[in-house]
Parts: structure tokens; C-alpha cells; sequence
């Protein structure tokens, strides 16, 4: 069935994001419309055949939960409409901090999530920086897991910085801050958080020497931002020289914006996972992954090897 053609399509609130990766690939948007009900309801539907054709599906699940709603009725509406192959392009893959029983009786919602999208009728997933990479073994359908660390390390190098220290914001990404201080041979540093409840860090301490250092912290993703303006301040108490955060997805919640402009961080970059007016944030870059998602959808339509987005 190679020789059948593919068809993109998007979610209305990953549009902006869609219409670069078309770009990219040099091919039209497909048109999808969804109507709203008064009661907040809504349906989908494809303005075009998907019939025998590979259909990928470009939405990331932020908040709020209608994204998620509006991708599965899109892969059901494939699915229903004879769609050869569906693929759910998600950048970033909400409800991932829900992945293992933390405490009694609570959900795993990225288990659930993966669920959904597969009974919805999805036969592969592409996304990028998990929050936990277990959660590819979540599903029962192949998961193409990218790195932003692909355009995230070239564009640190070209900043040229001396001294550069990578840090982790906590002890859980320092996987993550490894692989990136190891492909920019820059030493590693932790930091260890306490949380008194979600999105609320109660107490920090650095392991590791920060002082006369330009700091890089690397994160999956920004939600409050309350950890990474405490470790950016923490770091600059202890010396530093300059501290710049580099995350994924910027959720950007509750008073994000205004923590970032009043911490002591140079600089906040993220990629356009998620759509982001840096206007309201002058200390925010953002950086396409447009490119990197273009060239995937390509090679798994063409069954080639996308090891080039991994950087381990």
C-alpha cells in the first residue's frame, strides 16, 4: 500500500503549528470542521475523502480537555470515513505527570489517555518529550518518542557560552540534563526540590558548583514556572553568572508569565508544541519543531529511519 498518498490534518487550537509542518512538506492542510453546540458539545467532520489514505492528525492535548476530545473524534471520524492509516501527531502529550500510582487511590491518567486514543481507533502515535518515557509502553501501537534536544543543543552551541553548566531543576530530569550536558561537554547539576502540593515547591538546595557559571536548566515542560524561577534565582544567589531555562512545552499556567518576568532568568526557551504569545513575555524564544515533524511524518509514510530526532 505504498503508493498511497497521505493527507494532514489539524485541531483548531494546533493549527498555527499544523500549517508549518505542511509548509515543510510542501503539501496542503486537509479541511476538518468542527461545529460547536450552545451546550458546548461539538461534532467533527473531513470536508474531503480520507478513503484508503494514511491520515495524520496534528493536534497537542493542553488544556483545556476539549483539544483531547476534539483529536478523538477526528480519529473516529477516520476511522468511520475507510482512512487506511490514522496517525495521531501530538506534540505534547497532556496528562503524562499522571503516570504511576503516587499515592492511594488516584488515577493514571497518561495509562487512560493512551487507552482512549486506542479504542478511538489510532494505529500509531508520534509525540515528543514525554513527561516519563514509560509511557510509550502505555500503548499497544507503535510511538515514535522525538527529542527537542535535536534543535534545542544546535542552538545552545550557537550562543557560544563559556563556562556552560546544564542543570536539572530535579532530581527526575536528570536524565534528561545528562544527555544534554553530555552531547554540549558541559559539567551536570542537580537540584533537589520538596513539594508541599503540585505546582508549589516548599524547599531547594543545589548539588553541585554553579559559581562563575553560565547556567542552562533543561525541563520538559513549564507550567507554573514556580521551579524554574526558584532554581534560576538559587543559582544567581550562588554565583552564577548568567542562568538561561530551556523547556519543551510551555503550558504557561496561573501566574506563569508574571514569574518568569520577575525571576533573575536571563532567558526562557521553549519550542511551539504549544501555541504562546512570547509578546506578553519578552524573556521568552521560541524554536519551530515544524521540521522535525515534517521530516518523521515523511519517513514513517516511507518506512525510513527517523534515529536522526533521537539524541541519547
Amino acid at each position: 500500500m505504498s503508493h498511497l498518498p497521505f493527507k494532514v490534518f489539524s485541531g483548531q487550537n494546533s493549527r498555527y503549528l499544523a500549517e508549518k509542518i505542511c509548509k515543510s512538506l510542501d503539501c496542503e492542510l486537509g479541511q476538518v470542521t468542527c461545529q460547536h453546540f450552545s451546550d458546548g458539545e461539538f461534532a467533527v467532520w473531513y470536508e474531503e475523502t480520507v478513503r484508503g489514505r494514511y491520515v495524520y492528525l496534528i493536534q497537542s492535548t493542553f488544556p483545556n480537555t476539549d483539544n483531547l476530545m476534539e483529536l478523538l473524534l477526528m480519529i473516529d471520524a477516520a476511522k468511520r470515513a475507510s482512512a487506511y492509516k490514522i496517525v495521531a501527531v501530538i506534540p505534547y502529550f497532556g496528562w503524562a505527570r499522571q503516570d504511576r500510582k503516587d499515592k492511594p487511590r488516584v488515577s493514571i491518567g497518561a495509562k487512560l489517555i493512551a487507552d482512549l486514543l486506542s479504542t478511538a481507533g489510532v494505529d500509531r502515535v508520534i509525540t515528543m518529550d514525554l513527561h516519563a518515557d514509560q509511557i510509550q509502553g502505555f500503548f499497544d501501537v507503535p510511538v515514535d518518542h522525538l527529542y527537542a534536544s535535536t534543535v534545542f543543543i544546535p542552538f545552545i552551541r550557537n550562543l557560544q557560552l563559556e563556562n556552560l553548566v546544564v542543570a536539572s531543576p530535579d532530581v527526575g530530569g536528570s536524565k534528561r540534563a545528562h544527555t544534554y550536558a553530555k552531547h554540549l561537554d558541559a559539567p551536570l547539576v542537580l537540584c533537589h526540590k520538596t513539594r508541599e502540593k503540585a505546582n508549589m515547591v516548599s524547599n531547594m538546595t543545589i548539588i553541585g558548583d554553579v559559581k562563575g557559571k553560565n547556567v542552562l536548566i533543561v525541563d520538559d515542560m513549564a507550567d507554573t514556572a514556580n521551579t524554574l524561577c526558584k532554581a534560576a534565582d538559587l543559582m544567581i544567589e550562588n554565583g552564577a553568572l548568567s542562568v538561561r531555562a530551556m523547556v519543551t512545552h510551555a503550558v504557561m499556567s496561573g501566574k506563569a508569565i508574571e514569574n518568569v518576568m520577575n525571576s533573575k532568568m536571563e532567558e526562557l526557551i521553549i519550542t511551539d508544541s504549544i501555541p504562546f504569545d512570547n509578546s506578553k513575555c519578552p524573556k521568552v524564544r521560541i524554536i519551530s519543531i515544524a521540521d522535525i515533524f515534517a521530516d518523521t511524518i515523511q519517513s514513517v509514510y516511507n518506512n525510513q529511519s527517523i534515529s536522526s530526532h533521537y539524541l541519547l
